[in-house]
């Protein structure tokens, strides 16, 4: 049986990619193609990581802490000891928002959205140990419907992300057919379906790699199962004149559609070169 479509899913077709700016390989890039994802290997240094991850346990700390003054110590699907995340920090951070713009990033975009890009989205994810959930499978245009559906995910770990821990596992090829619908599910978030109706890829990675995946690849994250938190940052890249589509999907077509222009969605890649920092 066909998986259901996103209402406002309508004549999509899969756009595939050519690799220009050598970020990545000719294989890459066909993996990305068919599958959905690619976990590009020892993109930043230890260091590098590890100032970003300092800057981002600060705010982290600042999230558990407001969470923990509400009840039942939740906001929406972020609940303190299970899953925090802390959104925008680009506006609140020069160093990451140099991070987002780094050359690196700046590359792999050119090579799979496009020549001129800005950030979308970023936030820090964090999983604790002391409340193990799982994060549902969904797709990241399932939460807020973008146009064009294709923009990208780059995944970075700041721990070590392994089964054990809640690394991404991804539907393989499923982001070919665009957005599916999804329903909410309490307390975990949304969720396309329980189980997909393919054999699921498991995208460990180790600090200094990136997880690359589509907007449109149905992905979840187990619970963490350690001791110790897992640690995440996440960066969304578009191209430039990417809409969000308002309205209940539900309910009819859009009522509204708002540009991808505020702060937070920095210039990244103009004619596929990196902007300036």
């Amino acid at each position: 049986m066909p998986l259901a479509l996103h209402p406002w899913n309508v004549g999509f077709r899969w756009t595939d990619t050519e690799p220009t700016h050598g970020a990545l390989t000719a294989e890459q890039v066909r993996a990305f193609d068919a599958d959905g994802f690619v976990v590009v290997r020892d993109v930043f240094t230890p260091d590098e990581v590890a100032a970003v991850r300092t800057v981002i346990d600060r705010f982290e700390s600042e999230t558990q802490a407001a969470l923990r003054q509400l009840d039942d110590d939740r906001l929406f699907i972020a609940e303190a000891g299970a899953i925090t995340f802390a959104p925008h920090l680009v506006t609140r951070a020069p160093e990451l928002a140099a991070f987002a713009r780094h050359p690196a990033f700046a590359a792999i975009v050119a090579d799979l959205v496009g020549p001129d890009v800005d950030l979308y989205w970023d936030q820090a994810v964090y999983k604790d140990p002391e409340k193990p959930r799982r994060f549902p499978w969904h797709q990241d245009n399932g939460y807020a419907f973008v146009e064009p559906q294709q923009y990208l995910t780059c995944w970075v770990p700041l721990t070590d992300a392994h089964l054990a821990n809640g690394c991404p596992q991804v539907a393989p090829g499923l982001h070919r057919g665009g957005t599916l619908a999804h329903r909410y599910v309490e307390p975990l978030g949304y969720e396309c379906f329980t189980a997909p109706p393919v054999e699921v890829a498991v995208a460990e990675a180790a600090v200094g790699d990136v997880v690359v995946f589509s907007s449109l690849t149905p992905h979840l994250t187990g619970p963490n199962l350690t001791d110790e938190v897992r640690k995440a940052y996440i960066l969304q890249y578009a191209p430039v004149g990417a809409e969000v589509l308002e309205g209940d999907p539900q309910a009819g077509a859009p009522t509204a559609r708002r540009r991808c222009e505020e702060p937070r969605h920095l210039a990244v890649a103009r004619d596929g070169r990196p902007v300036a920092t």
